[in-house]
């Protein structure tokens, strides 16, 4: 039914045209494995092991800028009243598991039919989740400083102007909100670990998905936050594990990376 469903929109493809960061080619890439989103040993497999890692991430950071209580962590609903917003939320793999500690959850997507998957996905669950069709600078437009926390989870390597995009997306953060960032280190040996190994050698990831020149370094992307008022409060190293599908966090931050900013008070 899902997959009928699916299809049905796949027939009706359209991208969301707006000036914006979005990359239509990233958005056909991904659009590819629309069918197989949700399979977690399927070619989305990394990312639905990656919140492991990347809940406790946004749960613990927000704990820490003081947007939580720290007593309350144990409680399964600790993320009551904080609203979010998942920018590149494709078919929904962090937006669910956020919403159901209890969060206000805006998923945005340039795919149509990404969100349309993330959509039934969440109904057939009996999440709410607001799951829109829209660039992050579209969205930013209409929803200044709206949202407690913002989340680009593996999107970033994805954008060519990155400026924009995380103009935009700083701008829908309220002040003193955090924003929260993972993704790759421009660095030979990320080149090597995830484009020849994890892509082309293991199979891990399907080919194709990564381009180096995309690729930040970590102090790069504090400058480009620096610019739009938000202090980096945190840097992780992550390491991914190709054998057993699993994330670790370690020092080293010169292949996969994680990143929380709190976006400072105006003077």
């Amino acid at each position: 039914m899902l997959i009928r469903a699916i299809g049905s929109r796949w027939q009706n493809f359209r991208k969301v045209a707006t000036a914006s960061s979005v990359d239509n080619e990233e958005i056909q890439h991904f659009e590819k494995f629309i069918c197989e989103w949700w399979n977690e040993f399927g070619p989305m497999k990394p990312l639905h092991s990656m919140n492991k890692l990347r809940i406790p991430f946004i749960r613990d950071g927000l704990i820490n800028a003081g947007a939580l209580n720290h007593d309350d962590i144990n409680n399964p609903k600790i993320l009551k009243n904080v609203s979010i917003l998942d920018v590149g939320c494709g078919g929904g793999i962090l937006s669910e598991p956020l919403a159901r500690l209890g969060s206000n959850v805006t998923g945005i997507d340039a795919s149509t039919n990404l969100v349309h998957l993330a959509q039934v996905h969440a109904k057939r669950n009996s999440l709410e989740i607001n799951y829109l069709a829209t660039s992050i600078e579209e969205h930013s437009s209409k929803n200044v400083e709206k949202y407690d926390a913002v989340v680009a989870s593996e999107v970033l390597e994805h954008v060519v102007e990155k400026e924009k995009f995380l103009e935009a997306c700083a701008k829908c953060l309220k002040p003193m909100g955090s924003i929260f960032i993972t993704s790759i280190s421009k660095t030979l040996l990320a080149n090597f670990a995830v484009i020849f190994l994890a892509e082309n050698t293991f199979q891990q990831l399907p080919k194709g998905t990564h381009q180096f020149e995309k690729f930040i370094e970590p102090s790069e992307l504090q400058k480009m936050l620096e610019d739009q008022n938000c202090r980096t409060k945190l840097v992780h190293g992550i390491v991914y594990n190709v054998f057993t599908n699993n994330w670790h966090w370690c020092r080293d931050t010169s292949v996969n990376f994680a990143i929380q900013a709190v976006k400072l008070k105006s003077k």
